[in-house]
């Protein structure tokens, strides 16, 4: 997770990894593709409530490439589970 200093316009960044896609690619023995991870992008915002390491997540919106990694700016997002902290 990216956060911008105070004299930068705010955004809130996170690169998310497909786990399963990994995975699956790890057990077939193939390797890792760079469409396993997505680089998210929220225009101006510091933070967005529930985002953070260890959810799983499940984006909408339209994909582009910013610095090589696939981006998606301003998703909609549904998280779909949380790690437990002990």
């Amino acid at each position: 997770m990216t956060h911008q200093p105070p004299s930068e316009q705010p955004f809130f960044s996170a690169v998310v990894v497909d786990t399963l896609r990994s995975a699956d690619q790890r057990a077939s023995g193939g390797a890792k593709k760079p469409y396993d991870r997505l680089r998210v992008i929220w225009l101006g915002r510091t933070r967005v409530p529930g985002i953070e390491a260890g959810v799983e997540l499940r984006l909408n919106g339209m994909v582009t490439q910013v610095d090589g990694l696939p981006a998606m700016f301003n998703p909609r997002y549904e998280i779909l589970s949380r790690q437990e902290h002990l």
